[in-house]
């Protein structure tokens, strides 16, 4: 297939495939802590409010939590059938790590994810919070197990390496390596900030149709208020991760700043705004640079520098023209959704959160941005730990399975196919809730809250008396 390797072909398909899954589990992470906000809300104040947009944003987290296990199945067995030396030399660590993620987390939410959806008539308010709230630590749990495992990959620890295959000796360690920490809790903030801005362009699109309800005024707020605390939060932890990657994996840095050597007649390191990266010429090309930036950002001081793409080995570095630019766009939106939610605030300080157009409009506009930053995020994180898939462990190419090239292609086009259609159909569907409102019982009352409703006695006594609404006759009818 296009003259690819069937290691190319192994990269390809995985790529694929968990970039269309994590689309899902970021949004299932914060939508499901959402739900929890909201319930508590409507515990507290009793206001009706909250409990209709409980409704309607759980209709849509069950749908693109469904749609997030199915696509996260693939990939366990991708593991097996292109990733098979990597199966066999780490999974003494991954394979626990990912089984702990299904007896923790999986357990936990499908558990309890039944009643939070179909148990509002069929238990008391107590129990529904707790059973929302199970689901949503459920979510953070599984947060927590792949993030062990995929950063264990990037920081190996605690393990020895016994006949050619890799046996934990210390859990505690292979858990909490060097990057884990920060790599939870950036990951963590990017699905709420991707659930912010999806819930806030979902309010920004009824609002510029004119549907300017109660409920959607106030899902639009919350998302606007959570933007502007989340987002300068996160620059913060992007900012303490980037100085822990520097220590573990200098390479990938240099190759995130297209640094290829320092000059010896600069005093500091400038910081390359823009250029194209070129990995046969060892030089990034129109570089447009900003004196002393590389220096205070990467080292925290003004004349420290950092090694050079050209001080390692050509076979250990990763691609800078790739990751250069992914990680220029996920930059580029953390910045924007930081102005986005600084201008919300200015606009409710001036009472017109509700009703500027052009704010509206920049609100819908960057409805997938956070998604998009998590993408780009992924890819600089992934392709710069190149050519490790276990950082100076393992190389990706004694990684993959003795695939053919055709075999690797058929199903490459086959997932391609599949996906756009099963998911794309999903996706579709789940916009079209979100574009109904949490307003589509007009006039009627949402469904009862828990507790309000319980299963009858007798089976008769559950049938309205209104069941058949024939039409009374009047005396001039008679």
């Amino acid at each position: 297939m296009f003259d690819f390797t069937a290691l190319e072909l192994a990269r390809m398909q995985f790529a694929f495939t968990i970039a269309f899954h994590i689309i899902f589990p970021t949004i299932t992470i914060g939508l499901a802590s959402y739900l929890v906000v909201l319930e508590a809300l409507w515990l507290t104040r009793k206001d009706e409010v909250y409990l209709k947009l409980h409704h309607f944003w759980a209709k849509v987290f069950a749908v693109n939590f469904a749609m997030g296990v199915v696509s996260g199945i693939v990939m366990a067995y991708e593991f097996g059938t292109n990733w098979s030396g990597f199966s066999k030399f780490a999974g003494g660590v991954t394979g626990p790590l990912l089984t702990y993620e299904v007896l923790t987390a999986f357990f936990l939410e499908a558990g309890f994810l039944g009643v939070m959806l179909f148990g509002w008539n069929k238990v008391g308010p107590g129990l529904h919070m707790f059973a929302t709230t199970m689901v949503a630590v459920g979510t953070l749990i599984s947060t927590t197990w792949i993030l062990a495992s995929n950063s264990w990959m990037q920081t190996p620890q605690g393990y020895a390496i016994i006949d050619g295959r890799v046996v934990p000796t210390d859990w505690l360690a292979v858990i909490f390596n060097p990057s884990f920490p920060y790599r939870l809790v950036h990951m963590t903030l990017a699905a709420y900030l991707s659930t912010a801005l999806f819930v806030g362009a979902a309010g920004a699109f009824h609002l510029l149709r004119h549907n300017d309800t109660p409920a959607v005024r106030k899902m639009f707020s919350m998302a606007l208020w959570l933007l502007l605390f989340v987002a300068p939060l996160q620059i913060v932890v992007g900012d303490a991760h980037g100085l822990n990657t520097l220590e573990h994996q200098p390479a990938k840095i240099a190759a995130i700043e297209g640094h290829w050597e320092n000059d010896p007649n600069d005093t500091s390191l400038p910081l390359i705004a823009f250029g194209i990266p070129d990995m046969r010429a060892e030089e990034t090309k129109y570089a447009i640079e900003i004196p002393y930036l590389g220096s205070l950002i990467l080292t925290h001081t003004l004349h420290d520098k950092i090694l050079g793409l050209k001080e390692f080995a050509p076979e250990d570095r990763p691609n800078s023209t790739i990751i250069f630019f992914t990680f220029r766009v996920m930059v580029g939106l953390g910045m924007a959704m930081l102005l986005l939610g600084t201008a919300g605030l200015v606009l409710r300080w001036r009472g017109r959160v509700f009703d500027f157009r052009p704010f509206l409009i920049f609100a819908l506009v960057m409805g997938p941005a956070g998604l998009v930053a998590v993408l780009a995020g992924w890819i600089t994180t992934e392709v710069g730990r190149q050519p490790w898939v276990v950082y100076g462990v393992m190389r990706t190419k004694d990684a993959v399975s003795n695939q053919s090239v055709l075999a690797l292609s058929v199903t490459l086009v086959a997932f391609v196919l599949i996906y756009f259609l099963v998911f794309g159909t999903g996706i579709s569907f789940m916009l079209k809730m979100v574009a109904r409102g949490p307003d589509i019982y007009g006039n009627e009352k949402p469904p009862q809250a828990p507790g309000q409703i319980r299963r009858p006695a007798r089976p008769l006594s559950a049938t309205p008396d209104d069941i058949d609404p024939a039409p009374r006759l009047e005396k001039e009818d008679v």
